[in-house]
């Protein structure tokens, strides 16, 4: 059984020993659930891959405390400590070398000889990590390529039974991934949008790069890379104008007609309430469609900006060929 624990210092207490002890616990971020085990222990990491039938080339991010405990295990120069300043804790991966003398198993980075790092901005998350003292590994807490869990209850929905605890932090505020900046190179790879945006980090280290995306056998060096991801079990037609037969509605702003099943990220245009509520929504008409018989979702254009890069970014890869 999946034990579900309250954000409460007894919870987080029971959270950290479990981890310590080679477990797995699902908790909240202001991004998703992210799936935790002691990035120092190989085996725990490989319970991850496992619990999420996840490949084992798909690196996975080490979250910290605060940017002193993150650089412990990376090299971080002055560009890295700058973004770090301004957005720790927050919504921003940084992909970095690897210190030689890092605990973290191999097995966390996929070998790779650079670390995805990030210090979450939720109390529950840092009061979580501090209690544990060592650096946890965390993908999302779902089934690999499926949709992001934003609540506990989409964490047993899909984890439960498979893994040790939830640590139930309450709904995800930003509702997206991270932002995954490479910084390993001689210019900033921004390699997924997400809570940061680009004109943030624009504003915070001039120009940044944007990654192609990987080639046929290209493995990632970063979460959030895979053409295919974030999918829920019904197709996904993308920049829908008008709806066809059978289709349910992921409506942004005033929706089309004719919907008998929709979901609106939000009503008002607002690209940080569409975030939010993206995941939860692909989840509720995957649910009622597959209830109702329905054939597909169709999704509204969203302003490709900001946050809506984002949003967009989840929704292609939900909509690629599976």
């Amino acid at each position: 059984m999946t034990e579900r624990l309250p954000a409460t210092p007894d919870g987080i207490a029971r959270a950290a020993a479990l981890l310590r002890d080679g477990r797995l616990v699902a908790f909240g971020t202001e991004t998703v659930y992210g799936l935790g085990a002691d990035a120092t222990d190989a085996r725990a990491v490989a319970a991850i891959f496992a619990a999420k039938d996840r490949p084992r080339f798909n690196p996975l991010i080490c979250h910290y405390p605060d940017a002193a405990a993150a650089f412990v295990d990376v090299v971080a120069e002055s560009v890295a400590r700058r973004v770090a300043a301004a957005f720790w804790p927050g919504p921003l991966t940084l992909v970095l070398p690897r210190r030689p003398e890092s605990q973290v198993a191999a097995l966390t980075s996929a070998g790779l000889a650079s670390l995805a790092v990030r210090v979450p901005a939720h109390p529950v998350a840092l009061a979580l990590l501090r209690a544990v003292g060592r650096p946890v590994a965390a993908p999302s807490a779902n089934r690999s390529g499926q949709v992001s869990p934003t609540t506990a209850a989409h964490v047993l929905a899909e984890l439960g039974g498979r893994i040790d605890a939830v640590l139930d932090s309450g709904p995800c505020p930003v509702g997206v991934e991270s932002t995954v900046l490479d910084l390993t190179g001689t210019r900033p790879v921004l390699l997924r949008p997400g809570g940061v945006t680009a004109e943030q980090l624009a504003a915070t280290i001039g120009a940044v790069a944007h990654a192609a995306p990987l080639a046929a056998g290209e493995a990632p060096i970063a979460p959030g890379q895979l053409a295919s991801h974030y999918a829920p079990a019904l197709p996904v037609r993308l920049n829908a104008a008008a709806l066809r037969a059978g289709e349910a509605l992921l409506a942004f702003g005033p929706p089309l007609p004719g919907a008998a099943v929709a979901f609106n990220l939000s009503p008002t245009g607002d690209l940080t309430e569409a975030a939010a509520r993206l995941f939860a929504g692909l989840r509720a008409l995957d649910a009622r469609g597959a209830a109702e018989g329905l054939v597909g979702i169709a999704a509204m254009p969203v302003p490709d900006h900001g946050l809506g890069r984002a949003i967009n970014d989840r929704l292609a890869r939900a909509a690629a060929p599976r």
